[in-house]
């Protein structure tokens, strides 16, 4: 094997066959004000529930609220750099989101093997993210995973 790719090689995560259903992986991250404002500096969602407190203290959350994606990000963080973890393909997910989420909450994600189809290298995953025990989103993912 060239250095090269042995090099490269180094970077990757699980392989497929060392997958198995049950298996999990966590992320955990304290939203901050800063996070908020560099995800809608990002993708442009300047929604003022996210960004504008006196506006966002008249709505039913009574004050600003993160952006759910901002959380769904997250799943990401654990599929890209956990488990699989790098050199997986991320192929779809779904999400519902349950509960907001504030400035200085700490969301914890949790990515869980529910399915694996060996033939077509696929994971599908169970995803949560809670706040203090609390779900604030969950869904499913399908993830497709390198082979040995």
């Amino acid at each position: 094997m060239s250095e090269e790719k042995q090099n490269f090689e180094e970077y990757y995560g699980y392989k497929f066959e060392e997958l198995s259903v049950g298996q999990s992986a966590v992320y955990a991250r304290t939203v901050t004000e800063a996070d908020i404002l560099a995800f809608a500096g990002v993708t442009g969602d300047f929604n003022p529930v996210h960004v504008n407190e006196e506006l966002a203290a008249s709505t039913m959350f009574g004050g600003r609220i993160a952006h759910g994606m901002l959380s769904a990000g997250f799943i990401s963080t654990v599929f890209g750099m956990k488990l699989p973890g790098p050199g997986c393909i991320y192929l779809s997910q779904s999400l519902k989101f349950k509960a907001p989420v504030k400035i200085g909450d700490t969301v914890t994600v949790r990515c869980t093997i529910k399915e694996l189809t060996p033939e077509k290298r696929k994971a599908k995953f169970d995803t949560v993210a809670t706040v203090k025990g609390k779900v604030v989103l969950e869904g499913e993912a399908d993830i497709m995973v390198p082979a040995r």
